[in-house]
Parts: C-alpha cells; sequence; structure tokens
C-alpha cells in the first residue's frame, strides 16, 4: 500500500510593471515551485494532491475527517495567515475551525506533518509567515525563531550526513550531496533526531529534523524543495528522489 500525501504551498502570483519611455503596462504571472517534486514521485509509491497557496485558504479542510484521507501533510513556502484569514473570516468577519488547531490535533491522533523550508516557512522573510508559537509549531521537531530567520548561502553548503543509518538516508550517499543556497534557521527540540546540518563552518545549523508528537511523525527540511535556495545541481540530482520518498515513507510507516 502506497503513501497519500497533500503537499500545500509552493505557488505565488508576481506582478510586474514595465516602462517604457513614457508608456507603462502591467503583467501578471502565475509561478510554482511544486514541480520538481511532483515530477519525482511520478509513478512511485507516493501518490501526491498538489493544493497551491493561493487555494489553500477556502480549499484545506475545515473538518478533521477530510484530512484523514491523507498519509502526510506537507506545508510547503507558505505561511500561517492563509490558514487563519478565508474570506469567511477576513471578508464577513465569522467563526470558523482554526485549521491550526486542528492540524495540531490530527498529529496527535496520528497523521504525519512535514514542514519545507522557504520565503514563508517556519517565520520566513521579515517575520512574516509567522508559524511560531502556533499549534503547527507545537507538533514540529523544531522551534521558530521570532524574527526573519533566512540564512542566504549564495556560496553554497553541502550537508553533513549525522545520522546516515537512518531509514530516511537508505540509499542516499553519506557525502556529496549537491549545494542548497539557503535555510530557515531553527531551534532543535530536545528527542528530535538531526539527519542532516550545514557544515560547522558555515554554522551548523539542522538541514532535516524528524520526530514524533502524540500518535504523529514529523519533520523539518530547512532548505527549498525547488530554486532558488536549492540549486539546480540538487534538483537534478538522483538522490532528489530518493530523499523525498524515503522521507515521505518513514513519516507515514508505522
Amino acid at each position: 500500500m502506497g503513501t497519500k500525501a497533500l503537499l500545500v504551498g509552493e505557488s505565488w502570483t508576481t506582478s510586474e510593471t514595465h516602462f517604457k519611455g513614457f508608456d507603462q503596462f502591467g503583467s501578471v504571472h502565475f509561478h510554482t515551485g511544486a514541480t520538481p517534486l511532483l515530477k519525482a514521485l511520478e509513478g512511485s509509491e507516493v501518490e501526491v494532491d498538489y493544493m497551491t497557496a493561493h487555494a489553500a485558504a477556502e480549499e484545506f479542510p475545515f473538518e478533521i475527517e477530510a484530512l484523514d484521507a491523507y498519509d502526510v501533510i506537507i506545508l510547503s513556502d507558505i505561511g500561517a495567515n492563509t490558514f487563519l484569514l478565508p474570506s469567511d473570516v477576513w471578508l464577513r468577519s465569522k467563526c470558523v475551525p482554526n485549521r491550526l488547531r486542528m492540524l495540531k490535533t490530527w498529529v496527535e491522533r496520528g497523521g504525519n506533518l512535514v514542514m519545507m523550508g522557504g520565503y514563508f516557512s517556519f517565520q520566513g522573510i521579515d517575520g512574516k509567515a509567522r508559524w511560531r508559537k502556533t499549534p503547527v509549531e507545537e507538533t514540529l521537531p523544531v522551534t521558530c525563531l521570532p524574527w526573519d530567520d533566512r540564512i542566504e548561502i549564495p556560496e553554497g553548503a553541502v550537508a553533513e550526513i549525522c545520522e546516515p543509518d537512518h531509514p530516511v538516508m537508505a540509499g542516499l550517499p553519506g557525502s556529496n550531496w549537491p549545494p542548497v543556497l539557503g535555510i530557515n534557521e531553527v531551534e532543535v527540540r530536545d528527542g528530535a533526531e538531526v539527519l542532516a546540518k550545514l557544515p560547522e563552518d558555515q554554522g551548523g545549523h539542522p538541514l532535516l529534523v524528524v520526530g514524533h508528537y502524540g500518535a504523529g511523525r514529523t519533520a523539518a527540511w530547512t532548505s527549498d524543495i525547488a530554486p532558488h535556495w536549492l540549486s539546480s545541481d540538487f534538483c537534478e540530482w538522483s538522490g532528489y528522489a530518493t530523499l523525498w520518498k524515503n522521507l515521505l515513507g518513514w513519516l507515514a510507516t508505522r
């Protein structure tokens, strides 16, 4: 039996103004960073449903029973406000279920959750992701800092593997991974396992951390799943697919 996952986030829209002498015009573009992960998992034992960031405000379930269709939920580059401010709250001042509390309860009961890094993961750019002190943060094997937690690494950083015998590391080399170009800085909770980190001369910050919460398993990958924080070499690396299959499989395994 395979693993069923829901990937939430990893999309954004840009609005541009073009100036051509006296004249100007605007353009709007939709972008997604989910493509490398979705392609890597195609045809595997991991089946992924993808929900864009702009859809999540209204379409992410408001009832915990709907989450039971999934073994793993992946939150990637999407801030807490998207879950806290659906239209009924933001526009109509109605009461709705708190989906961050719901996610915590779901993990306590045996659901599995992973947060992937990005500008709107953990605390994020200018602290705007706002996952610190939320019920979701309580489930993670790491805690968020109270400020902009980005560490930009333009020179690249190659992971140091701390637990080569862990199931998540099966089939992956113990060194010489392709570089990452940035991470979210986090603090590791007592009892969590750091599977990979940055080199000590680049801060030694955790890159991949796993743990448990209630009856569920949780994980934190503090870099991105696509550029810009993942180098092109990382996305094209043969271990890219293996890493995510292993991680999602471990989360769902009992």
